[in-house]
């Protein structure tokens, strides 16, 4: 375990827990007022390691956005949950509530790996959950670095893919609601789809990183639906790869901060026979409008920026 600053202002502890992504952040309460030390700890961590776990965090919705707050813009908790809350900035990730919206029962919003939110022009650059309920077994939540994957390709593909763009559809090509319900009806009057840059460059570290998802991602743009389907495959087998990856297994008090515009994650798929709750509570940062190696920013196709406050 090594210490990112050693001014007497910081006390976080950084611990690296995998190859490629994913460490561990001790000695900090968020539920106190972080230093700015400890802010600017936390934020080159968050860049260099993509997802950050804390353990034993005991807080509630309000010192979660207070937290949040520190590291850019909270938006609203999701562009299709308009319901007035006290908390309209928390996105409920809850097993008793999925029936009820999508009409099937689930323990989140896709079991596929998805980047949040892509299909918005600007996606969220930072996503921040907390567990309040976790199973005794199962739930875990597995995330993958999008630089490293890409900086894997062999160069000849990694030449090709910089000049494609692929479309974003809420709902990707296997929507996870029931065409008649409501939820599907919401999305079908306000639809969200964005052509981003199969390769993005990160605003903050310059990485080049791949920027498509099994969860959205639809198709290449230019290229024939059998050429699109095999390119995507590709790609989605690459960035699935268990060497890009982190899995991470939710207490109470655990929360996960992750760089949305260098990762995916995967929503557990094994606890639908099992009779137990999961709730988490998520939080996203104000994202920025995606830009390309040829320096092309993504262009919307229907849907307006996602702003917070």
């Amino acid at each position: 375990m090594t210490t990112v600053s050693e001014a007497p202002t910081s006390t976080a502890h950084i611990a690296p827990v995998a190859g490629h992504i994913g460490a561990e952040v001790t000695g900090v309460d968020l539920g106190t007022d972080l230093t700015d030390q400890q802010v600017a700890d936390i934020t080159a961590a968050l860049h260099a390691h993509k997802v950050l776990f804390f353990r034993d965090q005991h807080i509630g919705h309000a010192e979660q956005i207070a937290f949040s707050r520190r590291f850019g813009s909270v938006t609203p908790s999701h562009p299709y949950d308009d319901a007035p809350t006290e908390f309209p900035e928390i996105l409920a990730v809850d097993s008793r509530l999925y029936e009820k919206r999508f009409g099937v029962r689930k323990f989140s919003y896709t079991n596929h790996w998805h980047t949040d939110v892509s299909p918005l022009i600007n996606p969220p650059a930072a996503s921040l959950l907390r567990a309040e309920i976790a199973p005794e077994r199962g739930g875990d939540t597995s995330w993958t670095n999008l630089a490293a994957a890409y900086a894997g390709l062999p160069e000849v593909l990694r030449t090709f893919v910089d000049g494609l763009r692929a479309e974003h559809r809420f709902g990707g090509r296997q929507p996870a609601w029931h065409e008649d319900s409501d939820y599907a009806k919401k999305v079908a009057k306000a639809p969200l789809i964005t052509e981003h840059p199969v390769v993005r460059v990160h605003p903050v570290t310059g990485e080049r990183v791949l920027f498509v998802n099994p969860g959205f991602t639809t198709r290449i743009v230019g290229l024939s639906p059998r050429q699109s389907d095999a390119v995507l495959k590709l790609l989605f087998d690459e960035l699935s790869d268990p060497a890009y990856t982190v899995r991470f297994r939710w207490e109470k008090g655990s929360l996960a901060f992750w760089d949305n515009r260098a990762t995916a994650h995967l929503a557990p798929s094994d606890l639908e026979h099992l009779d137990v709750t999961r709730v988490l509570y998520r939080t996203t940062l104000e994202g920025d409008i995606p830009v390309g190696v040829d320096g092309a920013p993504s262009r919307s196709i229907a849907g307006d920026q996602f702003v917070g406050s």
